[in-house]
């Protein structure tokens, strides 16, 4: 399989991992709708949904930017009915967008709390709630259809809670809705799995926390393969599954990854959170 002709709608697509998802679709000739809030630059953290479209297109995919606010309804509705109305359907969703706090109790102000939140969990569950009823016409015409949710395994484990539990909470609620989205679309012939990776990933955002060493992370291209290999699976079978980047990569022939490197040779990479 390949995702030629597929409409693939990602959120937060307009940097990052959600960008690097986006034109590794984009060079099989995916049309894709970013979905995310950026218009306007910002030189602290680079990219638009207008400059993310003109990237996607460079790679030879088609682009449909739309300023996105999922924590509403109406945006996410909206957006939706734009993406169908340019391109016929929808196969493949991203919930990709998140909004991270490495903060303990004390120093997690409520409106950061509501943030990740409404970001985190409550963004990917309208999104998947939202672009259901295309992703169910998918199924029917044998599309192949897909939820890839951005989120780790889950695992109850006191050391992943402990230092930052809202960022914990929020991301594993993402987690959540694989899980229980996973076994509600089964019979509906639509995958839904996540991804997270085994390193930290060099994003713009992770460059605004302070002390982190860029040279000693992986480029989102990594993340991009791995989701292509799951969104290229069949649906019906590869589906409730938490993969993680490298490991998924290895299991399908891949053996090189200083390509993934930012720094090539570098042995002590950042281990990235939840992973155990």
């Amino acid at each position: 399989m390949d995702l030629k002709d597929k409409t693939l709608f990602i959120t937060g697509a307009s940097r990052g991992i959600g960008l690097a998802i986006a034109k590794r679709a984009a060079r099989d000739g995916a049309n894709v709708v970013i979905a995310a809030k950026t218009t306007e630059a910002n030189p602290k953290l680079p990219g638009t949904i207008h400059s993310a479209a003109a990237e996607i297109e460079a790679a030879g995919g088609r682009a449909l930017a739309l300023p996105t606010d999922i924590r509403h309804e109406a945006s996410v509705l909206a957006a939706v009915q734009a993406a169908v109305e340019r391109f016929g359907g929808i196969d493949i969703l991203v919930n990709n967008a998140s909004a991270i706090s490495l903060t303990p109790t004390p120093a997690t102000p409520m409106k950061r709390f509501d943030l990740m939140f409404g970001v985190n969990v409550r963004g990917t569950y309208l999104c998947t709630q939202a672009c259901l009823p295309e992703l169910i016409r998918s199924a029917a015409a044998g599309r192949n259809p897909h939820v890839l949710n951005m989120s780790p395994p889950l695992s109850m484990r006191t050391h992943w809670f402990e230092h930052h539990v809202a960022y914990t909470m929020a991301k594993y609620g993402m987690s959540m809705c694989t899980l229980g989205h996973a076994g509600e679309f089964k019979r509906r012939g639509i995958g839904v799995n996540s991804l997270w990776p085994r390193t930290a990933v060099a994003t713009a955002a992770l460059q605004m926390i302070p002390g982190v060493d860029i040279g000693k992370c992986r480029t989102p291209e990594i993340l991009a393969d791995a989701a292509y290999l799951i969104l290229t699976s069949d649906a019906k079978s590869v589906t409730g599954n938490f993969f993680i980047d490298d490991t998924l990569l290895a299991e399908r022939g891949v053996t090189d990854f200083e390509r993934y490197s930012v720094t090539p040779g570098t042995k002590d990479l950042i281990p990235d959170f939840f992973v155990d």
